[in-house]
């Protein structure tokens, strides 16, 4: 008997839980799958229309999953949100509300993380949390904290120039001296000629052709090394045909150079990091390198 009450007991209390189960697994039923609309293709322009929808669906998979990061798995979802957009693309809230979907992912995907690139390794850093609550006040017009002129020039320009400075100083900062006592040094050598404009040259053969301007195609020979030896780029390693260029479509030195080069000269050039790549990061030629190029003037196209 007392089984049997037991047993009786587990029945009601199973009874008991069935609707509230029911309705929590009725809570997470998934969204109904978009019912597509029938089509018939009466004529040859609804034939083309329709070829042209399917068409335009190529390499759109790899491209959601890739560049937009849609799991494929939600298929659905991405197809409802194509048809709310689709049935509403005149309706101005849901324009501006789309404009502000579309201005987020700007901001997560490219301007945050640029921003955030500027301050790493620096004393500084940059809140995500702060930086949409700046964003958002400042829509608003709130200047309780920053006017937008007063945060972008006064403040916050001020203060990336700063970290920016400070961390390519810290990184690089060696190489510049390096390159700066090269420079010194070499200026004392016979036959080194020094501009105005910090250019350094040495004559190694005196052409006697005519002068290229700076809107003049050249064709070169030329091999680039870094103040200690390391060769970075050659001419030949391009095949046996010399470089062709515009002689105004390179770094400045080169420029100032073949300006005052007459064909048939070969020059060895002494290039201060600020006529050649200044701050930039070329991958073998780091920031501020000063370089070191024996360039040959084979012609004037």
């Amino acid at each position: 008997m007392r089984k049997l009450t037991l047993l009786a007991l587990v029945l009601v209390a199973g009874a008991i839980a069935t609707p509230a189960a029911a309705k929590k697994k009725k809570d997470k039923k998934k969204p109904a799958v978009e019912q597509l609309q029938p089509v018939q293709l009466l004529t040859c322009s609804d034939s083309v229309s329709y070829a042209a929808g399917v068409n335009a669906t190529e390499g759109l998979l790899p491209f959601l999953q890739q560049q937009m990061h849609v799991d494929t798995a939600y298929m659905d979802d991405f197809i409802r949100g194509l048809n709310e957009a689709l049935a509403t693309k005149d309706d101005p809230r849901q324009i501006a509300f789309r404009a502000g979907q579309n201005i987020a992912e700007q901001l997560q995907q490219r301007m945050l993380p640029g921003m955030k690139r500027d301050f790493t390794d620096t004393p500084d850093s940059l809140s995500e949390n702060l930086f949409f609550q700046g964003f958002l006040h400042a829509l608003r017009g709130d200047t309780a904290h920053f006017s937008s002129t007063q945060a972008s020039s006064k403040y916050f320009q001020m203060k990336q120039k700063q970290n920016r400075e400070a961390k390519t100083e810290r990184l690089y900062g060696d190489n510049r001296r390096q390159g700066e006592q090269f420079l010194a040094d070499n200026a004392k050598k016979e036959g080194v000629v020094t501009l105005p404009s910090g250019l350094q040259y040495k004559v190694l053969t005196q052409g006697t052709g005519p002068t290229p301007k700076a809107t003049d195609k050249v064709q070169v020979h030329y091999e680039g090394r870094l103040v200690d030896g390391t060769v970075f780029d050659a001419s030949k390693k391009h095949g046996d045909k010399p470089a062709t260029f515009e002689a105004n479509r390179v770094i400045k030195g080169w420029t100032e150079a073949l300006t005052l080069m007459p064909v048939g000269s070969k020059w060895q050039l002494y290039i201060p990091y600020n006529l050649a790549y200044g701050e930039r990061d070329m991958g073998n030629i780091k920031p501020f390198s000063a370089l070191i190029f024996d360039v040959e003037l084979i012609g004037i196209e």
